[in-house]
């Protein structure tokens, strides 16, 4: 749906409505809902809303530097990259700018709620990009629904950027956009809720599960959800190792299975099975993957799981099941949520400022599984690597200051080793740069 027209202008179509409107359950969200208003509102009169803003990283203190930055002197850059348009990664920004954009169609947990008003989420990702990589991340929201002219729009704007992040874009449609924009741009396009969510997830299972003395190619795992990120993680998880025999994947009709007739991305996943709903899927189960909604696994489905089960519930803001109430049931039980307020948070800032900062600085021309996987196995050993690493410490902290240079140098040396990079780097220099700069981050 389009957005509502500004203030004083006709309205032709009605603004989207939210799906979920509470963001938190009520005893939890009257502080944070003040805190969060507080937070993004002007915090006095020379101040603005939001929570990014725009630098300049040259000096303009004099008309000779004027006369550099803007003309005459900026003809001469504007007339080299006319002849070789790859010099905009040395003339410009291009090199360390992000597009982080959508459509608002499936925001957090509130789903479609319209561009603007998805705009301090986008603004959030930004913050990041910059606060844990140095990249310089622009948001751009969209009011367009349509995939085929979403694709258009977003193709249109790539020679600003030297990357994209689509984000918040409900399925199926954000795998056709995705699909397209990499086939068509020489840029890296990433899908966050997709491949963000995968990679997180996939560290946290594979520490998980060494805990838990089990190997990935032998567990048994039930997906609840089969949505975007469900897809995305289970696709990484089988390369990762994962049987695909024994991997069942539900969604809100139950099991998908081979008598359903499901076409599309769901086809792929479909089983032979007797199991028609989760309850079924998940007697025996070693592991359940919720990317669902709130409440969707009770206490009884864990019981009859296996042995040392691994439950992540990561619907936000509320689990499919909240790990007190795992643990009440199965003790031996390994636990991980997408909230701060519990431990083992899979969050998706653990890995795409570092994969974008690699991407950016060897020139990769897309975000490839070799470099999917590096980061993966980045964040798993870096977990392991610390004191704390345990089964209520699986993954690394968002603050870990150690996270720019583990990932980021894995990343970038898979792009090389795939043949996915344009720039080839050594790596005890760029290990240097990378800890100068997360130093520099760290004390700003």
């Amino acid at each position: 749906m389009k957005q509502p027209n500004a203030p004083g202008a006709q309205s032709t179509t009605p603004a989207p409505q939210p799906q979920q409107q509470q963001f938190a359950p009520a005893e939890e969200g009257a502080g944070l809902h003040a805190a969060a208003l507080a937070y993004h509102r002007p915090q006095n009169a020379d101040d603005i809303g939001g929570k990014i803003g725009i630098a300049v990283t040259k000096r303009v203190a004099s008309m000779d530097d004027l006369s550099l930055a803007y003309s005459p002197g900026v003809a001469v850059p504007c007339l080299e990259i006319a002849r070789d348009p790859a010099l905009a990664y040395d003339y410009t920004a291009k090199g360390n700018l992000v597009a982080v954009i959508t459509n608002g169609t499936a925001v957090l947990g509130l789903g479609n709620i319209g561009a603007v008003a998805g705009k301090p989420v986008m603004e959030g990702k930004s913050v990041l990009f910059k606060r844990f990589a140095g990249i310089d991340a622009f948001d751009i929201e969209i009011d367009e629904t349509n995939p085929k002219k979403l694709i258009e729009i977003i193709a249109s704007l790539h020679p600003t950027f030297g990357g994209i992040n689509l984000e918040d874009i409900k399925a199926p449609e954000c795998f056709e956009i995705e699909r397209a924009l990499r086939a068509r741009l020489p840029i890296p396009v990433f899908h966050d809720d997709q491949h963000g969510t995968a990679i997180v997830v996939a560290a946290g299972l594979m520490n998980a599960l060494h805990l838990q003395g089990k190997k990935l190619e032998d567990v048994k795992l039930v997906c609840n959800g089969a949505g975007a990120a469900a897809v995305a993680c289970l696709e990484l998880l089988v390369s990762l190792g994962l049987s695909k025999a024994n991997t069942i994947v539900c969604d809100s009709k139950g099991v998908i299975h081979t008598g359903r007739g499901d076409t599309g991305e769901k086809a792929a996943w479909a089983r032979d099975t007797a199991a028609r709903t989760l309850a079924d899927a998940l007697v025996g189960a070693d592991m359940v993957l919720g990317l669902s909604g709130p409440g969707a696994v009770s206490q009884a489905m864990v019981q009859s799981m296996a042995a040392r089960p691994v439950v992540f519930g990561l619907a936000n803001p509320e689990p499919e099941i909240r790990p007190e109430l795992v643990m009440a049931v199965a003790p031996d039980a390994i636990t991980a949520t997408g909230r701060s307020d519990y431990a083992n948070q899979v969050n998706n800032a653990l890995c795409f400022p570092y994969l974008f900062r690699a991407a950016l600085d060897v020139g990769a021309p897309q975000i490839n599984e070799a470099m999917k996987k590096a980061a993966v196995l980045a964040l798993a050993d870096l977990a392991r690597s610390d004191a704390a690493f345990g089964r209520d410490k699986l993954l690394p902290t968002l603050l870990d200051t150690r996270l720019l240079e583990a990932v980021s140098l894995r990343v970038a040396q898979a792009a090389v080793d795939s043949g996915n990079a344009r720039r080839a780097f050594e790596a005890g220099a760029y290990r240097a740069r990378l800890a100068r700069l997360a130093q520099r981050l760290a004390a700003a």
